[in-house]
């Protein structure tokens, strides 16, 4: 299915709900990262659908949704943007979002203008802050493409002592096929961004799910978002390295099913 932004760009998303019929479910937003899609969460739906109605969407640029051309300003805010009328045109008032890498980002920085749209968020590896990163992406992007890109970081992204090749192999070739210009743009506008000052303002129930090593990738210290979100815990998986979201999903799932059932429960009393 897609859905019509105001400037026209059209996004796909698509909706899981194996809830029990007389059941009315909440809604969790699964947010990807940069140059991935809907489909990178395909481990998580089965165990997330069965208690939630699932809503997972392609950013702009990415996956089923439309590309503009380039030299359209990629960023932060117009990304958060986007994620705020998806949540309007799906009619969506209130919703659990959870999202990986920059997704996460994304996430964060509408919770800081839109928090009042969450009963939770969550951020698997996600940075806060992009200041002087040592990692520039976009300058490896723009000198062997994406390919190039995702050939050097896939590694270090999937943990190869715990993930099977094909999947690695999957995995690479999906983010292989996103435009250049869409990450690029992207992570040129993105350097300097300090989402550290505004997240004390956050009081959303907060989860931050991280690997306990992320090799070579330069992500900042996003394992320390639990000292800006006054209202949010940590688990770290420990002997894993890389985005522990793709890594081991399904027990990133079942840990998320645990804070949320841990926040209603707080609620009722």
């Amino acid at each position: 299915m897609k859905l019509r932004l105001d400037d026209g760009v059209e996004l796909f998303y698509t909706i899981d709900d194996y809830t029990d019929p007389w059941v009315k479910p909440e809604t969790v937003v699964l947010h990807h990262g940069m140059a991935k899609s809907h489909r990178f969460w395909y481990r998580w739906v089965p165990l997330l659908a069965r208690h939630y109605r699932v809503v997972r969407f392609d950013n702009r640029g990415m996956g089923q949704s439309d590309v503009p051309k380039p030299g359209y300003p990629f960023s932060l805010d117009g990304f958060a943007n986007d994620l705020l009328q998806v949540l309007d045109k799906l009619e969506l008032k209130q919703v659990h979002l959870i999202g990986e890498t920059v997704g996460g980002t994304i996430s964060l920085r509408f919770a800081t203008l839109h928090q009042e749209r969450l009963h939770t968020i969550t951020t698997c590896t996600s940075p806060i802050q992009f200041v002087d990163p040592p990692h520039k992406g976009y300058e490896i992007i723009e000198k062997e493409g994406v390919e190039g890109w995702i050939n050097r970081t896939t590694s270090m992204r999937l943990d190869p002592q715990i993930v099977d090749p094909a999947y690695a192999h999957w995995y690479a070739s999906q983010m292989k096929a996103t435009a250049a210009h869409v990450p690029v743009t992207f992570l040129r506008s993105a350097v300097n961004v300090d989402l550290r000052p505004l997240l004390p303002n956050v009081k959303t129930p907060a989860l931050i799910l991280a690997a306990e090593r992320l090799a070579g990738e330069g992500l900042g210290d996003f394992r320390d978002s639990t000292r800006y979100l006054p209202n949010s815990r940590r688990v770290v998986f420990p002997g894993v390295s890389g985005f522990i979201q793709h890594i081991l999903p399904e027990e990133c799932a079942r840990v998320w099913l645990d804070f949320a059932a841990g926040v209603k429960a707080g609620a009722k009393k």
